[in-house]
């Protein structure tokens, strides 16, 4: 057998176990002893009822296993103990995560310019995106939108096929396809399949599949069926049927063979299942029957004999392919992300439109607040709602902030671009839409109540409004990083910014906060209290406000002194320099938390792939019904 010639890809694993650890159950063996292969040109299928660790047995060889779980055996790339580089080997997940607002062959467009090397010409990597869009079937659906939560796109069976397309842009070796027909009807599984299958020249390709039909079977060349962790059968898939006729469980005619294979091995429903003419023995025992029978046969032994010939033979190491300079990622980025955010009306165009009512409304209850004594209240609660409650508002972005960074996790996982790309794209992008939303009802709210005129008060007013909005973003950012899910998310955003905001110096005067927490260090650790300063500073300061009852004027400087006890040691530029040291900072913040995940996840799978202890002992090994 010639070795992974033209760089071709054969992948072996031998007495693979994986334990899942838990507080409530301990630990729990999900898969058991299992040894295989995958080759070259042949499409490999991993089957089994839900639930038998077909999804884990994949993350495990693509070396994408969660950090609570431990593993032990031997994966190796071609006879050897190698990680899987970029540009080699691809992974499909079961979710299309794809961004909506973009059609298909902008979608493929620019991940070609991600992927690709800055080596490549554009024309080039242009022929390769047409090319493998026609290779995936999708040369009718190019100018469609890809679609999802925010409206109606392409069908299911395509946004699969477009999520495969985006993979294999680098031509990978190795191909993994997390159950690629969930979710889609049989017609729509066929296609997908059978637009797989032809990838295969020269490509060594797994898929976990739940139930397939007749004609998506008839696609698979060999075939792993799994039950509760444990190998029920590896081999051809063609001769599946045959080893189950010869172990007394043959398919019934006209049967779809998957159907009977899962049917016979699913566990979750303990039934007697018939064995000949008379006998009849409950799934358990099937199933053990089953294993016994695979473990005694030639097939097991042949799988034995491969994976030590294929290990014998040392293939050669895997390098990594070059990809595109961050520079050029960040500018494809911040392109995609701009186009992304003109289409997504819930982005910033939504918010625009209700920002500008609030502007109106606040301009016409304050409308031409005028120099009386009452106006310091007036301009002073104006002042505060900008800078809370408007701002407050720019969480309205985060649910599509959440279906971005899905993308974006999906991506970085797949080794497309890394974070720092992705958090330099996605700022610079949303520059030009915030200036929108704060300069256009900050001008309305402004003119209307009448605050002090100018340009560089205005200039000053709309500046701190953008980087109070800058800095919410930011903070729901690091927040979305953390939170599991969007309503968490929302929840923990509006906490966090509620507790600042009451320590901001407006509802408490900064000398009667209590000291513990809410002052030191809340009270200079809050975004609030600078924005506060900032406005109340550049509105104030120069301004002369008439006391009826003492017939004379207040200067502004006194107002902010003695009725706001704002800090007047330095002046409101040095406020604005604050807050956005804070946008740097929080940025920064998100970027290490992405970061730390991507170092810390693989450090902990390291630890944790261990020898699998505390397994039960009734879970008996497939080597054991070998021996």
């Amino acid at each position: 057998m010639n070795m992974s010639k033209n760089g071709e890809v054969f992948l072996t694993w031998e007495d693979l176990w994986v334990t899942a650890s838990s507080l409530k159950d301990g630990n729990k063996a999900i898969l058991k002893g299992l040894t295989g292969y995958a080759k070259p040109g042949q499409l490999l299928a991993i089957m089994g009822p839900s639930g038998c660790g077909k999804s884990t047995l994949l993350d495990t060889i693509a070396g994408r296993l969660g950090s609570s779980t431990r593993q032990s055996g031997d994966i190796l790339i071609n006879g050897r103990k190698q990680t899987l580089a970029y540009g080699n080997s691809a992974y499909v997940t079961q979710e299309d995560t794809l961004m909506a607002t973009l059609t298909v062959k902008e979608a493929v467009y620019y991940s070609a310019e991600l992927q690709l090397p800055n080596s490549m010409p554009k024309s080039e990597k242009k022929q390769i995106a047409d090319m493998t869009m026609k290779e995936m079937g999708l040369q009718d659906a190019m100018e469609t939108r890809i679609g999802g939560w925010s409206g109606k796109g392409i069908s299911g069976g395509q946004k699969r096929r477009v999520s495969i397309c985006l993979e294999i842009l680098t031509r990978p070796k190795l191909l993994f396809l997390d159950e690629p027909t969930s979710g889609l009807d049989s017609a729509a599984s066929y296609y997908v399949m059978k637009t797989i299958a032809s990838q295969c020249q020269g490509r060594t390709i797994i898929a976990s599949i739940h139930q397939p039909s007749t004609e998506v079977f008839s696609l698979f060349h060999s075939l792993c069926l799994l039950s509760s962790g444990r190998t029920v059968y590896f081999g051809p898939a063609n001769a599946a049927i045959e080893f189950f006729a010869l172990s007394g469980y043959p398919c019934p005619t006209l049967q779809n063979p998957s159907d009977h294979f899962l049917k016979t091995i699913n566990s979750d429903f303990d039934q007697d299942i018939e064995q000949g003419q008379t006998s009849w023995k409950s799934t358990e025992e099937v199933i053990n029957i089953l294993i016994k029978s695979y473990s005694d046969s030639d097939k097991y032994r042949a799988v034995q004999s491969q994976v030590a010939e294929i290990c014998k033979q040392e293939g050669e190491i895997l390098e990594k392919r070059s990809r595109a300079s961050v520079t050029t990622q960040s500018l494809v980025l911040t392109r995609r992300s701009f186009v992304n955010m003109s289409r997504d009306l819930g982005y910033y165009w939504l918010r625009l439109a209700v920002y500008i009512v609030i502007a109106v409304g606040l301009g016409t209850i304050y409308y031409d607040v005028g120099f009386s004594y009452s106006s310091i209240q007036s301009r002073g609660s104006m002042l505060m709602f900008v800078a809370t409650f408007i701002t407050f508002m720019a969480i309205g972005g985060f649910s599509s902030f959440v279906e971005e960074l899905k993308v974006f996790q999906r991506e970085k996982l797949n080794g497309h671009y890394g974070s720092g790309s992705f958090v330099i794209a996605n700022t610079l992008s949303a520059i030009p839409y915030l200036v929108l939303v704060s300069f256009i009802p900050g001008a309305i709210a402004y003119f209307l109540t009448g605050l002090q005129g100018g340009f560089e008060h205005f200039m000053c007013f709309a500046l701190v409004l953008f980087t109070c909005m800058m800095l919410v973003e930011s903070l729901m950012m690091i927040v979305a990083s953390i939170v599991p899910n969007f309503l968490m998310g929302l929840i923990t955003g509006a906490g966090i910014q509620a507790v600042m905001c009451l320590s901001g110096g407006f509802f408490r005067l900064s000398n009667e906060l209590p000291r513990v927490f809410w002052k030191y260090p809340l009270h200079y650790v809050a975004f609030h209290k600078y924005a506060y300063q900032g406005l109340f500073k550049n509105e104030f300061e120069g301004l002369k406000i008439h006391d009826e009852n003492m017939k004379g004027l207040i200067k502004g400087e006194d107002i902010l002194k003695y009725n706001w006890e704002m800090d007047m040691d330095y002046s409101k530029w040095v406020d604005l320099a604050i807050l956005l040291g804070m946008i740097i900072l929080y940025r920064l913040l998100f970027l290490l938390l992405v970061k730390a995940g991507e170092k810390v996840k693989p450090a902990v799978r390291a630890i944790m792939s261990n020898s699998p202890q505390q397994i039960n002992s009734a879970e008996t090994p497939l080597h054991e019904f070998a021996a």
